[in-house]
């Protein structure tokens, strides 16, 4: 069986990979000089950078056994223990995310009103019929304010989306799941627990899931290099899809590469693409399933990294906090990339990666870099005291950044997946339907993998 994968981001490479280890013939077209997508790290001046995906959980075995298929798990590097602590900016001021419920009740991330109402949850109407927008589901499990700080800030941090127009089933699945079995999330949660307790074996002790912020010691392009080595020349960069076609039992594809057009002929095809670009592809062989692609909808986000020079300001606490739409900033959060990875910035330099647009927001995107790094600055400035020069800056823009799972999304991906069944030999992968982090990528290529092998 031979396979071409289109589009060399890490849900194709992933892909490549598992097909190649099961000893399918596979070949990777990247229409970019480069593999990887949009992860980039990059370094200069004595700071590393993440351009894309800032870093994964490590709270599943699908990056990891991918690391240690490609020689690579040993230099995975979890975050500094004190990124365990989080912010949010609040009702004027950063405070801390509180880590477990008790800690909720004494802490100031909420008014006294908002967190009795949270107590009430335990009596949580059940889910009406259809899909539900986070919004909806924030506001019947855990009341208005806890939604508008809380839920929001949470979603900001993976979606920069809009809490009132994203699914929640699609994007927090196992949440829906909670609730369909418990009513309750704390009742599901706490029995959930005393179900795991109980299925351990006598002396094991409680179940410690690490939930660990983690990255490479190089940065995540040190993932990307290995599967590029892994595949050698299996991975064509340069490599433009102009269009396919279905022929006897295959497929054929009319590439440009190098200047030069050709075909090349595969029994299958997947597309690994953004939604944006797959749909390009598919209008010439069905109209309908094109324009649903095409559907989905992205949040355009801006990266600015702030480096400042050593002893120039404190160095930040905690991973980075994050801003609720609620408080109406120009800032959707800040990572402390040099405190959460101390490796990440030499002799005591200090970097924020700052966050700007989103959903909300797509406008700030659109100004140049030297009025996002001002906005940045700014808005560190009056949100977290941050008033030094910085000695380092950088600013990549994401006109598409973040597929937006919006009410309606688990319909539409249904019936993506039916368009799709009506053209043989025929897949699409990647962050645009089902999982948009590093791991759901990844674990997503390796089931579609286990299927194309079978």
């Amino acid at each position: 069986m031979s396979v071409v994968i289109i589009g060399g981001g890490i849900s194709g490479l992933a892909l490549a990979h598992g097909l190649r280890s099961r000893g399918t013939g596979v070949t990777l077209l990247e229409s970019d000089p480069r593999l990887g997508g949009n992860i980039q790290t990059r370094s200069r001046d004595g700071f590393i950078t993440e351009a894309g995906p800032n870093s994964f959980v490590d709270r599943e075995p699908t990056l990891r056994a991918l690391a240690a298929s490609l020689g690579i798990e040993d230099r995975i590097r979890t975050a500094d223990p004190a990124a365990k602590r989080r912010y949010i900016y609040t009702r004027g001021k950063l405070r801390a995310v509180p880590l477990s419920p008790p800690a909720l009740l004494k802490s100031d991330v909420l008014p006294l009103g908002a967190k009795l109402r949270m107590m009430g949850e335990l009596f949580t109407r059940r889910a009406p019929e259809g899909e539900e927008s986070l919004a909806d589901f924030g506001r019947r499990h855990v009341g208005r304010t806890a939604t508008a700080v809380l839920v929001d800030a949470m979603q900001t941090g993976i979606y920069a989306g809009d809490v009132e127009a994203l699914s929640v089933g699609a994007i927090f699945p196992k949440v829906v799941e909670l609730e369909r079995k418990h009513r309750s999330l704390v009742l599901g949660m706490a029995r959930t627990q005393a179900e795991a307790r109980k299925a351990l074996p006598p002396g094991a002790g409680a179940p410690k899931p690490t939930g660990l912020v983690a990255s490479f010691d190089g940065g995540l392009r040190v993932l990307v290099d290995a599967l590029a080595r892994a595949l050698g020349p299996a991975a064509r960069t340069g490599a433009r899809v102009l269009g396919l076609r279905r022929e006897g039992n295959g497929w054929r594809l009319a590439v440009e590469e190098r200047g030069q057009q050709a075909e090349l002929a595969a029994e299958k095809v997947v597309l690994a693409v953004p939604a944006y670009v797959a749909a390009g592809l598919l209008r010439p062989l069905d109209e309908a399933l094109a324009e649903r692609v095409e559907g989905i909808a992205y949040a355009p986000v801006a990266v600015v990294h702030l480096g400042f020079a050593p002893g120039s300001l404190p160095p930040p606490d905690g991973f980075g906090f994050l801003v609720p739409s609620v408080e109406r900033r120009r800032l959707l959060g800040a990572i402390h990339a040099s405190s959460t990875f101390p490796w990440r910035a030499e002799g005591g330099r200090i970097l924020y990666t700052c966050m700007v647009g989103g959903a909300k927001r797509p406008d700030l995107v659109e100004l140049d870099d030297a009025a996002l790094v001002t906005l940045a600055r700014e808005e560190l400035r009056d949100l977290a005291g941050v008033t030094a020069e910085p000695v380092f800056t950088e600013v990549i823009p994401w006109k598409r950044g973040i597929p937006q799972y919006n009410v309606g999304h688990l319909a539409r991906v249904e019936a993506i997946a039916e368009g799709v069944a009506r053209l043989p030999g025929l897949y699409l992968t990647g962050n645009a339907y089902k999982g948009v982090g590093l791991t759901d990528c990844i674990r997503n290529s390796q089931a579609l993998s286990d299927t194309l092998a079978r």
